[in-house]
Formats: C-alpha cells, sequence, structure tokens
C-alpha cells in the first residue's frame, strides 16, 4: 500500500491571521517619484462585479487581436475633500510630522467622524514653506464622501493620508497647497489602462476550523478511540512541551488587510447608469456618482472602502487604455 502524505496546505507568509484593526487599509509603500507632482492615490467602495467584451491587446498572446471576455470590478469613486496638509523631516532613521494646517471651510459631514482642530493649532502655509529644505515628504490628509453614495449605509466619512508625489518638495507644497479645501476628482489622479495597486480587508469568515482555515486534509482514523474528523492529527512531538504557531488550527479567518498588484484600469465614468445592471447590484444598489472599472476581482465585500495607489512594480506592458466593445448590464439577480 502506497505511503498516505498529503503536506498541509495554506501559507504562513500571512500569520498572524488576525482581524484588520481597521477597516481603512494602512498602505506603507507608494511608487517612486515621477516628473509631474500629484496626489498618489485614491478610494472609494466597492458596488459589485460584471464582465465586457475587448480587444485582447497583451503581445504574444494566444488570443492577440481577439474579442475576448474578462471580469471587472465597478467601484464607485465620488471625489474625496482634501481637509489638511501635513509635512515630514527626517528623524531616527524614519520621518515624522513637523507641521499641518487646516482648510479654513471642513465638509460638515467630517464632524460624524472627528472633532475638527481648531484652527490655532496648525501651522499656517507660510511657516511650512520657510522650513521646505528640511522637509522630506508632503501628504494630505483626504476623506471620501459616503453620504452621497446611495449603496453604503455609513454616513461617516473615512480619513486616510495621501502623499503627493513627484516633483521638487516645492512643487509638492505648491500642488496640495492648491488642493486644500477642495474636492478632487478620480480623472485628476488616475487615467483609463494605468496600472494600479488595490489595497482592501477582505470578506470576514469568523472562526473557522482548521480544514477550511488551512486546507489540510479530513483525517482518516486508524482506530475508534474518537469521532473527530475535521482536526489536525497531531499537534507536535513531546518535547519542546509546547504548541508551535506552525500548527494548523482553528481561529479567524478573512477580515484581514490584503494587497492586489497590478490591476488595470479598464474604464472610468461619471455616469452610472452607463455600467450599474438591471436592477442594480446585489446588495449595494445603483451608482449615482463617478466610477471606475478595474479588471478582475478585488478583496471583500460590496460597500467595503476600496484604497487604490500607483503601481510600486508594474510590468513591461504599457499603460495604455484598452479597446472596449461591450459591457454587460445583465441583471445579476437571476431574473
Amino acid at each position: 500500500m502506497a505511503k498516505i502524505h498529503r503536506p498541509r496546505r495554506g501559507s504562513l507568509a500571512f500569520s498572524p491571521r488576525k482581524r484588520a484593526k481597521s477597516e481603512i487599509p494602512r498602505i506603507r509603500c507608494w511608487a517612486g517619484d515621477g516628473e509631474k507632482a500629484m496626489m498618489a492615490g485614491f478610494a472609494g467602495y466597492k458596488a459589485g462585479m460584471t464582465h465586457m467584451i475587448m480587444v485582447d491587446d497583451r503581445a504574444r498572446s494566444l488570443t492577440e487581436g481577439m474579442e475576448i471576455s474578462v471580469p471587472v470590478t465597478v467601484v464607485e469613486v465620488p471625489p474625496m475633500n482634501i481637509a489638511a496638509l501635513r509635512v515630514y523631516d527626517k528623524y531616527n532613521g524614519g520621518m515624522r510630522p513637523i507641521g499641518e494646517t487646516w482648510a479654513e471651510e471642513l465638509s460638515p459631514a467630517l464632524a460624524r467622524a472627528m472633532t475638527p482642530p481648531q484652527q490655532k493649532r496648525g501651522t499656517s502655509i507660510d511657516q511650512i514653506k520657510a522650513g521646505a529644505k528640511d522637509l522630506v515628504d508632503v501628504r494630505v490628509l483626504a476623506h471620501t464622501n459616503p453620504i452621497e453614495i446611495s449603496g453604503v449605509p455609513s454616513k461617516v466619512p473615512d480619513m486616510m493620508e495621501m502623499p503627493i508625489t513627484g516633483g521638487s518638495i516645492a512643487d509638492r507644497l505648491e500642488v496640495a497647497a492648491a488642493l486644500l479645501g477642495n474636492q478632487v476628482p478620480f480623472s485628476s489622479v488616475f487615467s483609463i489602462g494605468d496600472w494600479i495597486d488595490v489595497v482592501a480587508v477582505t470578506k470576514g469568515k469568523g472562526t473557522q476550523g482548521p480544514v477550511k482555515r488551512w486546507g489540510i486534509a479530513v483525517q482518516k482514523r486508524k482506530h475508534a478511540r474518537t469521532g473527530k474528523k475535521r482536526h489536525v492529527g497531531n499537534l507536535g512531538p513531546w518535547h519542546p512541551a509546547r504548541i508551535s504557531w506552525r500548527v494548523p488550527q482553528l481561529g479567524q479567518m478573512g477580515y484581514q488587510q490584503r494587497t492586489e498588484f497590478n490591476k488595470r484600469i479598464m474604464g472610468a465614468g461619471s455616469n452610472g447608469e452607463d455600467i450599474t445592471p438591471d436592477g442594480g447590484f446585489p446588495g449595494y444598489g445603483i451608482i449615482r456618482n463617478d466610477y471606475v472599472v478595474i479588471k478582475g476581482s478585488l478583496p471583500g465585500p460590496s460597500k467595503r472602502l476600496i484604497r487604490m495607489r500607483k503601481a510600486i512594480r508594474p510590468g513591461s506592458e504599457p499603460a495604455k487604455a484598452p479597446q472596449v466593445l461591450h459591457v454587460s448590464k445583465e441583471s445579476k439577480q437571476g431574473l
């Protein structure tokens, strides 16, 4: 009889698998500098999926020049408000904030998320520009506008930090100062055909056993001392007298921050009727604001916050707008 051998499935690269601290993903790395200073990211809310017919423009592909069907995810991206400007300098091998200034007129919805600081506590833009020679990074505090989206029940804006990349520090300060207190649309940050990275929190599945969580095999017991099958067969050796963290066990599954690299923007627009399927997206509804169509699937359920950034390790394929022939608007509700 052949020896039974089936290594444990699952990767330890994401350990510890615990719940994310916040649904607002934290991005620690941003794309390199470019020639033009501009905001390096954006955020929206996942609506749902559909498919489109396009001409395959991948070089050396077996279907190059032919019509193919690709799955796409639709993200609603209303304009983001820029509430504050924050600057950093070098400190102890890293960076530290040394000053910030808030917009004179803030969105009334921001009071739902935080208590706006007093204007006298901030630093004026002139003071920040005076110390520009010591600065290493310029960022803005931006927040979303879920109150404008019918598919998201929450009315509390999501606040996040967005860096200004490209150009010199003086150019970044000028761009950040111009954005302060204004709304930034998606079209001013990304274009159709760009390669981006998507960061979001995945679907939460609660506490699950090792079979579903790690993919181990259902045990085939050689004796009748136990009827348990959906658990690990061996917790480890007698010594050391402890259970290793590498042993697959039950625990939290899902609701963890994940990053999808090199996603392509297939389309964008401002008229939601051009992309909303008949009857609306299941669990979301009708799109009423700007939207973006991204190739492939994205982490998280519908209504989940999606953060986008410029691709930090793009491939060799150039950024060019795809030739889209048809976008499916058939009902996703089985009607």
